[in-house]
């Protein structure tokens, strides 16, 4: 039987960054794994590795297939050899007649059906795909309004007529109704960088007008007179591979979805980072309590404890200011204001 096989080198030379160190393979680390529906890179990489966010450094890969790795599909079959000097992973597939190809990682191209492994769970972070739960406040200012109805009523829901102004769109589309929230501030400059949303629900243009006619398709909350409009996003599929940021990043909580005020594992929190301080979609981050003081004793200087690393943060939606990062393998609760850096504390050199 031909295998095709992809060889893969575990000590990569991918990150070069000057925290990079060795990989540590988990103690318990399996021989192979299948793949199976559901599963995610995360998952995957965290069989292998005590590190998941250094999967990139297992596959080398370059930056263009980081984006897209479309590459790993439920039945593949991972294996670790351990029969060179250095240990290595294989990715099996495509048995046919002959002997042994080598290859490189490759791009697949196919369908976003979600038959590809996904980076992280979709289910946990999809409400946050598909609506713009963080505005810039000029812009929902400025956005289409609910400004009429024939009832009397001022709140209204699922299969209700209700119309709007300012609205440009064509009859069939989908729009979002969202409600004015809170302005997100940045603890450190004081500075407004975001301005939070409520999500109530979808409405259909029927007809598209100065005064446009639109039902109401599902409703989470009431929705009322004032409340403002938002184009639906198409579906988005997240799917870029974890890994560390090019350059050191630290920053702070800003939100935390749902206004708990402890947030633990598959919990989306914002963040006071973005863009322009270059993080991507796909980044790692990872959150830590801050030290508490050392009573002292008389005469002693003023002492805290070290940060206590507290989860990790996959960056999934990406703002010039601020981004979405989903908490993973939570060992604390998470609160707005603690901090959120780049790397581990211990792991840099």
């Amino acid at each position: 039987m031909r295998k095709s096989i992809i060889s893969l080198i575990l000590a990569g030379s991918f990150m070069t960054t000057a925290w990079a160190d060795t990989l540590q393979l988990q103690d318990q680390v399996p021989d192979r794994y299948v793949v199976v529906k559901g599963d995610t890179l995360w998952d995957i990489s965290g069989r292998f590795l005590k590190q998941p966010w250094r999967w990139p450094e297992i596959w080398q890969l370059n930056k263009e297939e980081i984006k897209n790795p479309h590459w790993i599909y439920p039945g593949d079959v991972i294996v670790l050899d351990r029969s060179g000097a250095t240990p290595r992973l294989k990715l099996l597939r495509n048995e046919t007649l002959g002997g042994v190809e080598k290859r490189s990682p490759r791009i697949r191209e196919s369908a976003l059906d979600g038959q590809a492994i996904a980076s992280i769970s979709p289910a946990a972070i999809e409400p946050f795909l598909k609506r713009p739960l963080v505005l810039d406040p000029e812009a929902f200012a400025k956005a289409p309004r609910i400004a009429a109805a024939h009832e009397s009523r001022v709140i209204f829901g699922a299969g209700d007529t209700v119309y709007a102004v300012n609205l440009s769109a064509k009859a069939g589309e989908i729009w979002q109704v969202f409600r004015d929230g809170k302005q997100l501030v940045d603890p450190d400059t004081r500075a407004v960088i975001g301005h939070e949303v409520n999500y109530l629900g979808d409405v259909r243009v029927d007809a598209a007008a100065d005064v446009s006619t639109l039902s109401i398709l599902n409703a989470k909350e009431e929705v009322a007179i004032g409340d403002r409009l938002i184009r639906a996003n198409e579906k988005i599929f997240i799917n870029y591979t974890p890994r560390l940021p090019e350059r050191a990043v630290a920053g702070k909580v800003v939100s935390i979805y749902g206004a708990v005020a402890d947030a633990g594992t598959y919990t989306t929190v914002v963040i006071n980072r973005g863009a322009d301080h270059g993080l991507e979609v796909g980044n790692i981050l990872f959150t830590y309590k801050q030290g508490v003081p050392v009573k002292p004793a008389s005469g002693e200087p003023k002492r805290v404890t070290p940060p206590v690393k507290s989860a990790n943060l996959f960056v999934y939606r990406v703002f010039p200011q601020l981004a979405y990062g989903l908490l993973l393998d939570g060992t604390l609760p998470v609160n707005v204001g603690d901090e959120v850096k780049a790397t581990p504390i211990e792991e840099r050199k």
